[in-house]
């Protein structure tokens, strides 16, 4: 079973929403010692690229987006546990969350494994989050950064009140704020006054690398 077939049957069981398949590929990723994070990367994340593509047409349901997503947490669970010490020397700490009235969270899926496999000690506080139980996880947990994701453009206006609740309780600079999901651009990040706009889960690991580095 050569790398291409790996990635190939990891992406393949993340479309078909199969936890157990999803769990074998990892297993045998680490069993042929292939490196875990192009697996996650060019397998499992094309995967679930795949999968919010169909979303987006209509071809799938929320029910499948997120049993998919729980495919991709099984596999990427497996792999970042088996990431080298080194590499896994922690980065910072990000909490994350998908903002209050958005059940989406496939999008924050692929973000928390990517930035789990660089390094970064990550607290993912789950989807439909208010806003004060995210700062309050964020103070806990003494995070480096706040990333939101809105997939409703309903929803963008919490992202914005996330900025104006941090001003109004005095804790605005203990931390980085980054925002993402489908209807978000770097205009928006700019005009709500959050330190970083992520495009995709590449882009999010190295924004939020810049950021700590610029802190």
């Amino acid at each position: 079973m050569d790398k291409a077939f790996i990635l190939k049957e990891a992406s393949d069981s993340i479309v078909s929403q199969d936890l157990d398949k999803a769990r074998e590929i990892a297993e045998q990723t680490l069993t042929k010692g292939y490196d875990p994070m192009e697996v996650i990367e060019k397998g499992f994340t094309e995967g679930i690229s795949r999968v919010g593509d169909s979303f987006e047409r209509g071809e799938l349901f929320l029910p499948e987006l997120i049993q998919a997503g729980e495919a991709m947490k099984v596999a990427t669970d497996i792999l970042n546990a088996a990431v080298p010490s080194d590499n896994r020397r922690k980065k910072g700490r990000y909490v994350i969350a998908t903002v209050e009235g958005d059940v989406h969270d496939i999008g924050k899926g692929i973000v928390v494994s990517m930035l789990k496999a660089h390094g970064f000690e990550v607290f993912d506080i789950g989807r439909d989050v208010s806003i004060d139980k995210i700062i309050d996880s964020a103070i806990e947990v003494g995070a480096d950064i706040i990333g939101t994701s809105a997939l409703l453009t309903t929803t963008l206006k919490v992202q914005q009140k996330l900025e104006e609740k941090l001003k109004s309780r005095g804790i605005r600079n203990n931390f980085k704020t980054m925002v993402g999901g489908a209807p978000c651009t770097e205009r928006w990040a700019k005009r709500i006054g959050a330190d970083a706009y992520a495009e995709d889960a590449h882009d999010a690991v190295k924004k939020a690398v810049d950021l700590l580095i610029a802190n």
